[in-house]
C-alpha cells in the first residue's frame, strides 16, 4: 500500500471544503490500474474499485473476506447514466432519486455493463447516485461506476469514521484518500430499496 494514510490537517466538515485535485488524481490513477481505494462517501468510509474490472472486484472480495454472490453496490454521479447499467429503468426511479432527503441506494432487477462478480446471484444491481465533494469529481473524471462497500472486514461492524478503520483494511488497499480523514462521521446509512422493472418497490432498509 502507498503510505498515504496520514490524517489530513483539515478539520472542516466534509460538505464545506473541496477535495485536493492531486488526491483525486492519485485515486483515479489507482482505479485505472485495477487497484483498490479507501475513500469517504456520502454515508461512511468505503472500499472501492472499478466496477467494470472483474480482477479488481475479486481483490476487493479477498480483502474484505466477503462471500461471492453477496451484492455489491456501485456509485454514479448522475441519474442520467442509469440506462447504461440497468436494462430497464422505471420512471419512478428518477422521482425517488429527486425527492429523497437521504442517500438512496436502489436495487434494480437487471444490471448490465459491470463486472459479473459485481452483480448479485439474481442479476440485480444496487446503485446510488452520489453527491459528495470527493466522490462526485472522482466519478466525473473516471467515467465508470465505482464499487462502494463498507470499509470493514466481513462480519465486523462498519466504521463510523476514518479512525475506526481496521489496520488490515488500511494496509490492504492500494491508495488511502486524504480527504475527510478528520471528519467526525456519524452519517446515517443509505436507504435501500428494491425496485422492479414494472415500478413496484419495497424497502430493504429504511
Amino acid at each position: 500500500m502507498r503510505s498515504d494514510h496520514q490524517p489530513s490537517t483539515n478539520t472542516t466538515n466534509a460538505v464545506q471544503y473541496k477535495a485536493d485535485p492531486s488526491d483525486i488524481t492519485r485515486a483515479l490513477d489507482t482505479l485505472r490500474a485495477g487497484g483498490i481505494i479507501l475513500y469517504p462517501t456520502d454515508t461512511i468510509w468505503g472500499i472501492g474499485c472499478d466496477a467494470t474490472n472483474p480482477g479488481a472486484v475479486e481483490k476487493l472480495y479477498r480483502l474484505k473476506g466477503r462471500e461471492h454472490g453477496k451484492s455489491l453496490i456501485v456509485l454514479l454521479e448522475n441519474e442520467q447514466l442509469l440506462p447504461g447499467y440497468v436494462r430497464e429503468v422505471p420512471d419512478v426511479a428518477y422521482q425517488l432519486i429527486e425527492y429523497t432527503e437521504r442517500p438512496l441506494t436502489i436495487v434494480y432487477s437487471d444490471g448490465r455493463n459491470v463486472a459479473p462478480n459485481v452483480l448479485a446471484e439474481d442479476g440485480s444491481l444496487g446503485i446510488r447516485i452520489v453527491s459528495h465533494p470527493f466522490c462526485t469529481p472522482l466519478l466525473q473524471r473516471f467515467r465508470k461506476p465505482l464499487v462502494s462497500t463498507s470499509a470493514n472486514l466481513s462480519g465486523h461492524p462498519a466504521p463510523n469514521n476514518f479512525r475506526e478503520i481496521a489496520p488490515e483494511i488500511l494496509e490492504g488497499v492500494d491508495y488511502v484518500v486524504q480527504y475527510g480523514q478528520n471528519d467526525p462521521g456519524g452519517s446515517p446509512p443509505s436507504i435501500v430499496m428494491r425496485l422492479e422493472s414494472g415500478g413496484r418497490f419495497s424497502f430493504l432498509r429504511k
